[in-house]
């Protein structure tokens, strides 16, 4: 899933060519720079965390403002971030879902017997089955 959030770009004034960036859609989303490319990565990083966290608690991605709503404070610009949440999930998503399955009683005494990890088998395929709708 690609998401587009406008961001805010204001020059650091203790650091020449530095930026802070905010984020409105997404509250108390900051983030700075070293160089105006850095702070494009720094900022889309911090939002791709904070959408994250969203998307691990059961809860949706806030909705985007459109570009022309924005209007940043004096001195600064508005920029559009594009997070690529699977690839951010798949590298950084952490927080397991417990989920519950029916399976035929000698199907779970051949994987009892043989110490398979019910969990482990399940995940294993469906990440299979991720990666390939991914490469179709």
């Amino acid at each position: 899933m690609k998401l587009t959030y406008p961001a805010c770009f204001y020059p650091c004034e203790q650091k020449k060519g530095a930026y802070t960036v905010e984020v409105p859609d997404l509250p108390g989303c900051v983030s700075e720079g070293d160089s105006l490319a850095d702070a494009i990565l720094m900022a889309t990083d911090a939002a791709s965390g904070w959408v994250l966290d969203e998307l691990e608690d059961g809860k949706s991605a806030p909705a985007a403002s459109p570009l022309e709503s924005i209007v940043p404070d004096s001195g600064g610009f508005v920029n559009m971030l594009v997070l690529d949440m699977d690839t951010y999930a798949e590298k950084y998503g952490e927080k397991a879902v417990r989920k519950n399955l029916t399976i035929p009683a000698w199907l779970n005494t051949f994987a009892e017997k043989n110490d398979i990890n019910f969990s482990q088998v399940l995940q294993d395929s469906l990440t299979a089955m991720y990666q390939q709708s991914q490469q179709a």
